[in-house]
């Protein structure tokens, strides 16, 4: 069995499952907790991300196909998608290729959050670039908002990983925020918010 990833909060391995190729992914226990309060909180938590990764699917965006869901050994077993990270794949890409990744994931986020879903890792190596379209992964910090602020960090937080990962590739970014305005009537809105943020942070560097 081929590990995938492991994690602070869970392990990820390919595998088979009823004749198909999946990944497990498997949340790790906290010694330090209760086990009761252990098994609670792992449960919410798998509820939360296999409910998020439904709803996503609903509003169009592309997820994982899940096929099992084990409350007893905190597992989820899902389709394993043969895609590269987009932040491995971003850079590689010819320019006019690049420009359409980046407009298909400011659609992606837009959609998340005119559906009130906040992924809250959004960067792009939780997106899997497989053919033309995008799987976007890992929902496990993921939560149901309304709530502009949470929205804001969602896009800071990609906005960070454009500027760290793709630094090389001027004005991708712009690409994304410009989809994401386009595809979400609230989408300004979003964007003032993530200037607040960034203000914030300043700031907060400067004290």
């Amino acid at each position: 069995m081929a590990v995938h990833r492991v994690g602070a909060e869970a392990r990820l391995d390919s595998s088979e499952w009823m004749g198909r190729e999946v990944v497990l992914k498997q949340r790790v226990v906290k010694g330090y907790r209760h086990p009761s309060l252990d098994r609670s909180l792992q449960t919410f938590r798998i509820k939360n991300e296999v409910r998020l990764m439904f709803e996503a699917r609903r509003a169009g965006i592309a997820v994982p196909i899940i096929y099992s869901v084990d409350y007893a050994n905190n597992r989820i077993v899902m389709e394993e998608v043969k895609g590269v990270r987009v932040k491995d794949a971003l850079n590689e890409l010819p320019e006019p290729k690049a420009r359409a990744v980046c407009a298909k994931i400011g659609e992606i986020a837009a959609r998340l959050h005119a559906n009130d879903i906040v992924h809250g890792d959004l960067t792009t190596s939780n997106m899997l670039l497989e053919g033309e379209r995008i799987v976007l992964i890992d929902f496990s910090l993921g939560s149901k908002t309304s709530e502009l602020e949470d929205k804001g960090v969602d896009m800071h937080l990609l906005e960070e990983a454009f500027h760290s990962a793709h630094h090389q590739m001027s004005g991708l970014y712009e690409v994304v925020k410009d989809a994401y305005v386009r595809t979400d009537p609230h989408g300004e809105q979003v964007l003032k918010k993530v200037k607040e943020i960034e203000k914030r942070g300043r700031y907060t560097r400067k004290e």
